[in-house]
């Protein structure tokens, strides 16, 4: 038996993207292996509160960032250079734990060769990661995990112990609750890992 003490940092990962392109039911089905085929607005809405963007607090506070577009909505993809822009511009030009997701493969509605060129251009033009990936098939979402730990140059192999929480997770994450109807725009989802 060890009498080190293992020391554990706690990594902050955003989710960011326009609406309805897949942010929370990729965290869902990392961390529940389910999906949910029923659109749900997120919790997470952008708001300003006292004056300062949820958004801008998110990007000062996070670590790496998911930024998510869909595969079937092109306008999505022009949401994350925008948002690439404002996390640059709040993080530091040299910033390098950003990871762009392509969610929503399965509906195959991108050429494959645009998809490259999108890919070609993140990692090489951005220094960025690239991930595509599907939520409601769950075709490499733990890539995208993986993907933001080699960001933040942290082990990118999932613990057993984070592999036994994401099975074991507490129903209130998943409770569905009666929403008002709301205009969405985008979002910021924000989730703490230890590592």
């Amino acid at each position: 038996m060890s009498l080190l003490v293992r020391e554990h940092r706690t990594v902050r990962f955003v989710f960011l993207g326009a609406a309805g392109v897949g942010k929370t039911a990729l965290i869902i089905r990392f961390l529940q292996d389910r999906f949910d085929s029923k659109y749900t607005r997120t919790v997470e809405e952008l708001h300003a509160l006292h004056g300062v963007s949820m958004r801008a607090l998110c990007i000062r506070t996070g670590d790496a960032f998911a930024l998510v577009y869909a595969a079937d909505e092109p306008d999505s993809l022009e949401e994350v250079q925008r948002l690439r822009e404002e996390i640059l511009e709040l993080k530091g030009e040299k910033f390098t734990g950003i990871t762009v997701i392509e969610n929503k493969a399965d509906l195959g509605s991108r050429s494959r060769q645009a998809t490259a060129e999108v890919m070609r251009a993140v990692e090489e033009d951005w220094g960025a990661g690239f991930v595509e990936t599907s939520a409601r098939t769950g075709e490499n979402v733990t890539g995208v995990f993986r993907d933001l730990l080699q960001q933040m140059k942290l082990p990118s192999r999932v613990s057993p112990a984070l592999r036994r929480r994401t099975q074991t997770m507490s129903r209130e994450l998943t409770e569905t609750r009666e929403k008002p109807p709301m205009k969405k725009n985008n979002s910021c989802i924000f989730i703490s890992v230890c590592a």
